[in-house]
Order: C-alpha cells, then sequence, then structure tokens
C-alpha cells in the first residue's frame, strides 16, 4: 500500500539507515567479541573535558596513518559507564593485531589505538581504572573556559534531551542540589550511573584542577598532557605537533583541521551572570598555568 498523500519518505528512509546502522553495530559488536584475544588495546585516550574540542581533536589525530581509532565508536565510555562488561569487551572495540602489524611494517613505526570519551576526567572511578588497566597509557586532556564549557554543555544536553530545565542560570542553581551525593554513591555501588553528575554537571566540571590532581596520583604528570582549546583553535597545526611529540609519533599524512560538534545558543549569556561564574572559578583557573605552561588563554 502506498503511503498516505503528504507525508514524506524521508523519516521512514531515515528509520530504515537507521535500522541498518544498528545492525551493523550489532554484527560488529559481535565479531569484535569472538576476536577480541586478537586485538590491541590504546596507547593513549583522550579523557575530556566535556565540550572542549575532544571532537575535533579526535578527527584530526584519526587522521593520522599511525594513529587507529575505535570500529564503532568515538568514545567507548567503558572506564566510566561500562565497566561492569569486562576488559574483553572493551578491546573489542580495537582494530586487529594484524592491522597495527600491517602498518608497522608499511611506516616502521608501531601504530596507536586511542578513544575519546570526555566523562573519564570527571568521573570519580575512571582516573583509577584506567591506570589498572592501562599501565602506561597517555591521556590527552582539553581545558576551556570553564564558563563558557558550561553554557555549552546546558545547550548540548537540552538539545538531547537530557535537561529539562530550558534557562541555564537556572541549570546551574540546581547544580548544587542535582549533584548532592553523586560522588559518593558512584564510589560505593561502581557500577552505578547517576544521570546528574554525567548530565548537569556544568560548573563542577569546569573544576579542572582538582580532575587533573586525581589523574596526576594515579598515572604521574609525565604521562598527561594538557591543551588549552583556546590555543587548539586558534593554532591548531602548533597544537597538534605538540600532541604528536606527546605520542612520539612521526608527522605523516596531511592532517585536516576542522571544527566539529558546536552547538548552536539560543540567546547570549548575560553579561552580569558571565561575570559571577567567571570569578567562581578564578582559583581553579590559575592552578591551570603550571599543566598549561601558561596562563589560560581566556585569563590572558
Amino acid at each position: 500500500m502506498s503511503a498516505p498523500t503528504g507525508i514524506p519518505a524521508a523519516p521512514a528512509n531515515r528509520t530504515t539507515l537507521t535500522t541498518l546502522k544498528r545492525s551493523v553495530h550489532a554484527v560488529s559488536r559481535t565479531t569484535g567479541r569472538i576476536t577480541s584475544g586478537g586485538r590491541i588495546l590504546p596507547s593513549f585516550l583522550i579523557t575530556g573535558a566535556q565540550r572542549s574540542g575532544t571532537t575535533s581533536l579526535y578527527r584530526t589525530l584519526a587522521s593520522h596513518p599511525l594513529v587507529l581509532k575505535p570500529v564503532l565508536h568515538k568514545g567507548v565510555h567503558y572506564f566510566d559507564v561500562a565497566y561492569d562488561r569486562g576488559l574483553p569487551w572493551y578491546r573489542a572495540h580495537f582494530p586487529l593485531r594484524a592491522t597495527a602489524s600491517r602498518l608497522a611494517r608499511r611506516y616502521g613505526r608501531r601504530p596507536q589505538a586511542f578513544e575519546s570519551s570526555p566523562y573519564y576526567l570527571f568521573h570519580p572511578l575512571a582516573a583509577s581504572r584506567i591506570a589498572a588497566d592501562l599501565p602506561g597509557v597517555k591521556l590527552v586532556v582539553l581545558v576551556r573556559d570553564p564558563v563558557e564549557r558550561a553554557f555549552s554543555a546546558h545547550a548540548h544536553e537540552l538539545a538531547r534531551g537530557f535537561e529539562t530545565e530550558p534557562d541555564f542560570a537556572r541549570a546551574v542553581e540546581l547544580e548544587e542540589e542535582r549533584l548532592a551525593g553523586a560522588q559518593e554513591a558512584l564510589t560505593a555501588s561502581p557500577h552505578a550511573v547517576h544521570h546528574s553528575h554525567r548530565h548537569h554537571a556544568y560548573l563542577a566540571r569546569g573544576r579542572y584542577a582538582e580532575q587533573l590532581a586525581r589523574l596526576e596520583a594515579l598515572v604521574g604528570r609525565d604521562r598527561i598532557l594538557v591543551l588549552d582549546s583556546g590555543e587548539f583553535f586558534t593554532r591548531p597545526r602548533d597544537v597538534y605537533d605538540r600532541v604528536l611529540d606527546f605520542l612520539g609519533l612521526p608527522q605523516l599524512g596531511e592532517a585536516v583541521f576542522e571544527r566539529h560538534n558546536a552547538r548552536p545558543r539560543p540567546a547570549p549569556m548575560p553579561s552580569s551572570l558571565r561575570r559571577e561564574l567567571s570569578a567562581r572559578f578564578e582559583h581553579s583557573d590559575a592552578l591551570l598555568a603550571s599543566w598549561l605552561g601558561a596562563e589560560p588563554s581566556w585569563r590572558s
């Protein structure tokens, strides 16, 4: 039977494509689990921060011939919300050893697999899990003006349906109540998921210094590279070269620098609110200088 007049075919096509995509992913996951023992684990991770340019950096790095991205998703989210699935499940998301061996023979250098899950930086247990399961892994962290990051995160969560409060100022007011006891609950019940901790931590996620201190205590400062996203978007080549140097990768291929995953805002933030929030981050921002080697771009 033909569709009623006036109903466009596009939604049905999108539904078909979505169903097909899910089927392909299901087959890939099954294949991955079967061949898990023959797959490599990541050499480095982009661990955050959320809404700080992680997708843009991920796509730039993924274009390097010796960098291997996950088979299905940019972020596997194993060390935050899927840790109960076990390391073989995680390994199943990465390329085969045979693929890595072919690249090593071609370029004379060992390729490196990676993923990007921005919640790793903020989740209270992710750092200890990473340290235990990926000894020697290197971590790349992007930091952004925490006020802009919070504003962007609110728009992002609102668009995705995880936020029900449309007013950013009100969402900030609600944050303390929403996050009350969240860290303790996640620590006490390791496989739990806390909705507000993941989706409503607008200001808390921007206190980068305390999150970096937790990482440093578990993996060591020499295995952590902290990048200013303002620098990345204004001088991408310089920042990209720093990342390659940190990872011990040669200059190969043509790096493409594009901005991805930007989210439009319905209205600008009131200047009075911006000043108030900026003052709240003053101490935390000051502690970033030792990580960045300079004052954060949004303070200079």
